[in-house]
């Protein structure tokens, strides 16, 4: 947000792009720049996630644009999402504020067709033009913020008249429908599944909500049902301006019982929904969920994984009653069983300070975990923390030298920026020196004899320590062994050594092993990445290289 900001400052067009929670990081910076306001048109994309497909929460972050006065765009489709971006950098530009596009999981990832213009040429470098009003002593912002007031008063303005909040459909005057993001096309399919004669008020540009367009609809209908995800935002302003205005409505929604703030809708939901306020048949079928019985197939690391021989060195090393907070990424998976090795988890960069408060707290030795791309994203304040007051935990940094979880982009502890730039790698064992840890290991988590042994010196260690299990991402290094065209090692089980104690299953987990009919364990040659690591795991070495294979 900082960094996008500045470049706004001289004139130059930026657009910060994160998920809800990304905001809750942002929103320090957030909230005093809308007082502030920028120069160069400032795009913030925002998305949220209902149903927490990947997210620890389901907050609305339309709340953020009420919270912030800040003008906000909601696109339904694909070509809205592109249409708003390119409108949202005009409007911002003209109301000298920053513009969020609020979307979500379902918009992002949908498909439609997009029209592609000429694509604006870039300014190239700017200027920054001196200014106090960009210094937010208590002074200057009582000065800004009614400037910002007057500036959603013209936000206002143009939302009545944007070509984002229309009406559309020629109902009888009886049923009015509110909608806006992904909820549209729902409502659209819901009115025509039950051939309802209604007006839809479809809203793009919802903040500020257009008050005049929406008095209009709500003195034109007897009916009015909101279909929106998550809060009911709208739902409450327009039962606001109904009571303000002292409108003879019935408003259906949240508030009525109707419709959930819980999870992203379905079609069906609304057509249930739609045909119950209405008193209407719902025509589809009773389609609740099958009693057929599935075999379970939860999220697991992969095949290969050094995070996984991390875990069972730990869990070799360390006490029952030791506690694992942990934070965001691949390594999360290492709650499920059999690993077990996440107690807490709250946001990015977490796991450090959690780690410092239970120190404090509990007699109980602490292992906290993170990866590479967290340590540098969001821990290094909970780590001086812990250094300055001598917090008794360990802190593990896995460095799998990527940000694997979403897609492998690079991070500062790499030899390269995130456009393929030669860049500075920092080595996350010499920061943590740097900032006064003195207990500090570098391990390969593949050696488990000797991670284990560094994970027990940690635990010795009286005060902070860190351990960096640094190996890299198995898909990473198999794409790195395919471009060399190096064989990969693949294991398998010597039937006749094997004493079937399950602990390549029942305590590693390789999701590469598995039982066949007889009861036997085998290892799938299909999945195996030839790590190696189970080989050690096996107490009666029945794990042995069987081959080699090219990628």
């Amino acid at each position: 947000m900082e960094v996008a900001a500045a470049a706004s400052f001289c004139g130059v067009r930026a657009l910060t792009c994160m998920k809800h929670v990304g905001l809750n990081v942002a929103s320090d910076a957030f909230m005093t720049y809308m007082y502030v306001g920028c120069k160069g048109g400032h795009v913030i994309v925002t998305a949220d996630d209902p149903s927490c497909h990947s997210s620890q929460n389901e907050q609305d972050n339309r709340y953020y644009a009420l919270f912030g006065s800040a003008p906000m765009f909601e696109p339904s489709t694909p070509r809205e999402a592109k249409e708003m971006t390119v409108k949202a950098f005009e409007l911002s530009e003209k109301l000298k504020l920053p513009f969020i596009l609020r979307t979500t999981t379902r918009v992002s990832h949908v498909r439609g067709p997009v029209e592609i213009k000429e694509c604006r040429k870039s300014r190239g470098k700017g200027f920054f033009e001196k200014d106090p009003m960009l210094v937010t002593i208590p002074e200057t912002a009582r000065k800004c913020h009614p400037l910002l007031l007057k500036k959603m008063e013209e936000a206002l303005k143009l939302s009545e008249k944007s070509e984002f909040n229309r009406i559309v459909g020629e109902g009888n005057g009886e049923i009015g429908i509110v909608a806006s993001g992904v909820s549209v096309a729902h409502v659209f399919e819901a009115v025509d599944v039950l051939n309802i004669e209604a007006d839809v008020l479809k809203l793009g540009f919802t903040n500020p909500l257009p008050r005049n367009m929406c008095e209009r609809f709500l003195k034109k209908h007897k009916t009015v049902i909101v279909v929106e995800e998550l809060e009911p935002l709208v739902e409450n302003q327009l039962k606001e301006i109904a009571f303000d205005e002292g409108i003879d409505v019935e408003v259906y929604g949240k508030t009525s019982g109707h419709f959930s703030r819980l999870y992203e809708y379905t079609p069906d939901i609304v057509i249930e929904q739609f045909a119950e306020i209405l008193n209407l048949e719902n025509p589809l079928p009773n389609t609740k969920p099958s009693s057929i019985s599935l075999p379970s197939r939860p999220p697991v690391l992969c095949p290969g994984c050094p995070h996984r021989a991390t875990y069972y060195a730990v869990k070799k090393a360390a006490p029952k009653d030791v506690i694992y907070p942990t934070d965001i990424g691949c390594y999360t998976l290492g709650k499920a069983p059999p690993l077990e090795v996440a107690d807490v988890l709250l946001c990015m960069g977490s796991n450090a300070g959690v780690a410092c408060g239970f120190s404090k707290a509990t007699d109980q030795k602490i292992i906290s975990f993170m990866g590479d791309s967290t340590f540098f994203h969001a821990a290094l304040p909970a780590i001086v923390d812990a250094v300055h007051h001598n917090h008794d935990c360990v802190i593990t940094v896995l460095d799998n030298r990527t940000t694997a979880m979403t897609g492998h982009q690079p991070h500062p502890g790499n030899a390269f920026d995130g456009m393929g730039n030669p860049a500075k790698a920092l080595l996350v064992e010499d920061v943590v020196k740097g900032l006064g840890v003195e207990h500090v290991e570098v391990v390969d988590p593949k050696n488990l004899e000797e991670t284990t042994k560094a994970f027990k010196r940690a635990l010795e260690f009286k005060g902070p320590s860190v351990v960096v299990s640094k190996s890299p991402c198995i898909l990473l290094e198999l794409r790195d062994k395919r471009k060399r065209g190096e064989a990969v090692d693949i294991y398998q089980i010597d039937q006749d050594a094997c004493k079937r104690c399950n602990i390549c299953i029942s305590r590693f987990g390789c999701p590469a092993f598995y039982f066949a009919e007889d009861g036997s364990v085998h290892i799938n040659e299909e999945i195996c990445n030839g790590c190696g690591v189970c080989v050690q795991v096996c107490p009666f070495n029945a794990i042995k290289k069987e081959k080699e294979v090219m990628l």
